[in-house]
């Protein structure tokens, strides 16, 4: 019988709790030995429930152990860089929550120190495990859409600022609001359905309008609401737009990707999809549900909404990191590829900061 791998969980908040330790303890080859946090209750609460593990403050403890093999970082971005290297350097696989760092510079360091140490780390862009994204890549890929010349993306919510002037509103903890907390998901599932095109020009504008007077904020729900503190900091975007051109290869032109994103806005409908536009069929994906291709079929408009067996993505994710820790196998969420998406991002803000456009060189 092989071994089990043995794993520590730094961090206990709600993404621990929502996927994690879960996801962790449905898969019969792993054994969580730590729960970590630097609230000594949030750790015993995990140890409580889930009836295994040692709680403990400081993520030293876990990486030190010579037993432990790989950790999940479920900690607030400003720690992700941190305790990852730290991990990598002492010999861990790393799982590593979205994004990847607070800015490009933190993942560029993340990156080099997996090279050094040829550990594991992947990074929780948990949609490039889920289902309908698969086929998607899948069906383009294929040529079914022809060639993608335009994605889409809007990820709009009328008033869901997450826990209000805590470490998601903190731009020294987050590294920024909307576009790093959503939009990393969007954005990052355009890059993995084309195939993860160089942006080579970025045009945007982050704003921090409706959220600043926190304190006459009326909102419709909140994500992490324990965790609002009215006499906090609110620093970060609430909404963002922009434009980005790619290229597939040098001097080949990949798809445009535009974007609308807000936490919050004076517009009532939710939205939270990803357009794909082809120039012999489109799809629109929705965010966490199933996707529908538009044509045209025998001289008539068609179109369809595929019916599918979906997989947890969450628990795919988990699954596939534990088997990459014993094969070596790189994952479609290592840095290597998930760290496009972070010099994307960083380029939004930079042209917000410039009010102009950027152009990356690769």
């Amino acid at each position: 019988m092989e071994k089990k791998v043995v794993v520590g969980v730094i961090g206990c908040g709600c993404i621990a709790h929502a996927a994690h330790n879960p996801s962790y303890m449905n898969n019969p080859d792993v054994v969580i030995k730590y729960f970590c946090d630097i609230i000594p209750e949030r750790a015993e609460q995990a140890v409580s429930q889930y009836g295994c593990g040692i709680a403990v403050t400081d993520y030293h403890d876990v990486i030190g152990d010579p037993e432990v093999e790989a950790v999940s970082v479920c900690t607030p971005n400003r720690m992700h860089p941190v305790i990852a290297m730290d991990a990598l350097r002492a010999g861990k696989h790393v799982l590593c929550e979205k994004p990847a760092a607070r800015t490009y510079a933190e993942a560029k360091e993340m990156q080099a120190v997996q090279h050094e140490t040829g550990k594991v780390l992947n990074i929780g862009v948990v949609n490039r495990f889920n289902t309908a994204v698969n086929k998607i890549r899948e069906l383009i890929s294929a040529g079914t859409l022809g060639e993608v010349y335009h994605v889409y993306v809007s990820f709009r919510a009328r008033r869901s600022i997450p826990g209000l002037g805590g470490a998601f509103t903190t731009k020294e903890i987050a590294g920024g609001g909307a576009l790093i907390d959503w939009g990393v998901h969007y954005l990052d599932i355009v890059m993995f359905c084309t195939g993860d095109p160089k942006p080579v020009t970025v045009s945007g504008q982050a704003y921090s309008k409706l959220g600043v007077d926190m304190k006459n904020y009326i909102y419709e729900n909140m994500w992490s609401e324990g965790t609002k503190d009215l006499n906090g900091t609110y620093d970060v975007d609430d909404s963002v737009t922009g434009l980005v051109r790619t290229q597939t290869a040098p001097g080949v032109w990949g798809p445009t990707i535009s974007l609308n994103g807000a936490w919050a806005q004076n517009i009532g409908p939710h939205e939270a999809y990803i357009d794909f536009l082809g120039d012999q069929a489109g799809i629109r994906l929705q965010y966490g549900g199933n996707f529908t291709i538009y044509g045209t079929k025998d001289g008539k408009l068609w179109e369809e909404t595929p019916e599918y067996e979906s997989v947890n993505m969450f628990q795919n994710e988990i699954d596939s990191f534990v088997r990459c820790v014993r094969t070596g196998e790189k994952l479609p969420s290592h840095i290597d590829q998930v760290i496009i998406t972070a010099r994307m991002m960083q380029a939004i803000y930079d042209s917000s900061d410039a009010h102009a456009e950027v152009r990356l060189d690769w």
